[in-house]
Order: structure tokens, then C-alpha cells, then sequence
């Protein structure tokens, strides 16, 4: 018993410093050719969006909207997938996912 503790409790803090380590990487999208960059944390938080002057065309601002949605988008699911590659191998130390612990995940 005194070892499966310590098993959750290390699985625990590597749990820990991989939501820490997903919260201070950032990762970049981008939408029409680079003309727009959304760059997120690896958590998903929205910390940077970068606008080309050659996007900026004051007769067409819808889109400008799309492109900043589309690059927010592809920065997110760059954040998806980084967030699996980091907590994935966790997930299978918990039994192949959290669900079997009565946490969210599955």
C-alpha cells in the first residue's frame, strides 16, 4: 500500500511540473501565408498576435477577422498537441487515461 502512495504521489508531481512546463512553452500559428501569427501558451492562453501591415486593408476588415481567427486556431491545436505529447505519457502511467480514476479525460 505504502508503494502504490508513493507511485500516485510521484505520478502527482510529474503531473505538476508538466502543466507548468505546458504553461511556460509557447507555441505559434499562422493564417494567410504568415500575414497573421497568434502565439499561445502550451495551457492555450492567447499571449501574442502579430499583424503584417500587408494584411491591414481598411475596405476589408472581415478578412483580417477570418485570418485572426484562422491563426488562433492553428496556434491552439498546436497547443493541443503539444499538451498530448507532454501529459500522454502520464495518462498511460494512470492506466491508459484518466477516466479510470474517476477524473475527467474519458
Amino acid at each position: 500500500m505504502q508503494q502504490l502512495l508513493q507511485q500516485a504521489q510521484k505520478m502527482q508531481q510529474d503531473l505538476m511540473a508538466a502543466q507548468e512546463e505546458l504553461a511556460r512553452t509557447q507555441v505559434k500559428g499562422t493564417a494567410g501565408g504568415g500575414l497573421v501569427t497568434a502565439t499561445v501558451s502550451g495551457a492555450g492562453e492567447l499571449l501574442h498576435l502579430e499583424i503584417s501591415p500587408e494584411a491591414v486593408d481598411p475596405e476589408d476588415t472581415e478578412t483580417l477577422g477570418d485570418l485572426i481567427v484562422a491563426a488562433v486556431r492553428d496556434a491552439n491545436r498546436a497547443a493541443t498537441e503539444l499538451a498530448s505529447r507532454t501529459m500522454g505519457p502520464l495518462a498511460q502511467g494512470l492506466g491508459g487515461g484518466f477516466g479510470g480514476l474517476g477524473l475527467p479525460g474519458k
